[in-house]
């Protein structure tokens, strides 16, 4: 097969519009990508207001443990899981333990001072530093054969429309907070094409097919294969979309600041789910983030038969049965959530490359919690899921109250990026959690 040297000309020459390139371009018998190296991929997904640790930590350690009833959706899964029990954030100063939480959870870094006063004596700002997940993409980035179109996506599900630090924990740098995309069509308008009603959809639909057909003919079975899969997936959108305007609730409108509505929650979240694993396999961008409501989340999960809000359950005390099995259940949707995405990956292949996605990707599940009625920092869940930084998985591990600044470097390190300090260096100086290779 003669593959073209110049991409500018071989686009001009075929007349291929701006929808159709990053699929294209990253198409690996064209040559144009880069194919020598394992594709990596880090996910974090955020759910919040902390666990009940009864339902959730698995009471063994090592390879031999049963998980509870908040992680039994990952029973299928559960050689590919990896639980930390006792990582800690032991970051303090400004702000409540809802805010430190939140801005300081991937951040690891104390939040500035501000005016924004939660549930203590002294208010706070945004954090005063990068989070993990844009130091990964900006390693990553810095290198042709890592760099992606978008480098990183930060997707949300009815996260509030006010900008506090209980809504933000990505950040660019300090005092750079990230807002997520909560709005599954403007998701879409991002990967596919602004464009800002169904028929323009429908539009560029059309005219992805007709470039695909253009391209055809000049690349591999195997990536033909991967062409007719993001013609489908882009089609089944679309089919989803107008479906849904049958339901008794109006379909949100292609543009930004639509409203959605709380009972909605679940066919948002796996719309967002389905875009972030095309967007991967598209290798549109390597490192993603999901953000499932918000610290204080209020969620009302009516289609559990829960009424009352995530945290108003959360601060029942420990003796209240009713609440814990409410807070029980609430924590085994994310978590279903979860499994969905990793099965996901683990059932679409690696494009131009050997085993899944979920092979090459690490997914980790965290909160800014570790219990809700305690509003304690210590024991901070993280649930990895995945192969893509080699951790050996299949075990639950219980460590001794270690700085989660320690996971985090870990994780760049898992990515060849090998700092000394991520965040505050006070809780850097044992370097990288141990035992997790």
């Amino acid at each position: 097969m003669n593959r073209p040297r110049h991409r500018r000309q071989f686009l001009r020459d075929l007349g291929l519009r701006a929808a159709a390139v990053p699929f294209i371009l990253n198409l690996p018998s064209l040559g144009f990508a880069n194919q020598s190296a394992r594709k990596q991929r880090l996910i974090i997904v955020f759910s919040p207001d902390g666990v009940v640790p009864d339902t959730f930590w698995p009471d063994q350690t090592g390879s031999d443990f049963t998980l509870k009833e908040s992680l039994k959706p990952l029973e299928p899964l559960k050689d590919r899981t990896l639980i930390l029990h006792g990582v800690c954030d032991k970051l303090r100063g400004d702000g409540d333990n809802h805010m430190r939480g939140m801005g300081c959870l991937l951040t690891g870094i104390e939040l500035f001072p501000g005016n924004i006063q939660g549930g203590s004596d002294t208010p706070a700002g945004w954090a005063s530093g990068i989070s993990i997940d844009q130091e990964i993409k900006n390693f990553l980035q810095s290198q042709e054969a890592t760099r992606t179109r978008f480098g990183s996506l930060e997707f949300g599900v009815m996260v509030p429309e006010r900008a506090d630090t209980w809504t933000r924990m990505v950040y660019a740098g300090p005092n750079k907070p990230i807002a997520p995309i909560d709005d599954p069509y403007q998701m879409f308008q991002k990967l596919y094409g602004r464009r800002q009603d169904q028929e323009s959809l429908r539009s560029v639909l059309d005219e992805l097919q007709e470039d695909f057909a253009k391209i055809e003919p000049l690349v591999s079975v195997e990536d033909r294969r991967l062409l007719e899969e993001h013609a489908t997936f882009v089609r089944e959108l679309e089919q989803e979309l107008a479906a849904d305007t049958g339901r008794d609730h109006p379909v949100p409108e292609i543009e930004p600041g639509v409203k959605r509505q709380n009972d909605n929650m679940p066919t948002i979240t796996r719309m967002q789910i389905d875009l972030m694993v095309q967007s991967l396999a598209a290798d549109f961008c390597r490192v993603a983030t999901l953000q499932l409501t918000n610290s204080v989340g209020q969620a009302r999960m009516t289609w559990l038969g829960i009424s009352e809000g995530q945290h108003e359950l959360s601060h029942e005390p420990d003796s209240n049965a009713e609440a814990q099995d409410k807070l029980t259940r609430i924590n085994r949707w994310y978590c279903e959530q979860l499994a969905y995405l990793a099965q996901k990956l683990a059932d679409t292949p690696e494009p131009g490359g050997d085993g899944s996605l979920l092979d090459n990707t690490l997914i980790i599940w965290t909160n800014e919690l570790g219990k809700g009625n305690s509003h304690t920092l210590d024991n901070i869940p993280f649930v990895l899921v995945g192969g893509g930084l080699d951790f050996r998985m299949g075990r639950s591990l219980k460590y001794r109250k270690v700085p989660h600044n320690r996971l985090l470097l870990a994780l760049a390190h898992g990515f060849g990026h090998r700092i000394e300090r991520f965040g505050n260096p006070d809780f850097c100086g044992d370097g990288p959690l141990h035992d997790l290779t």
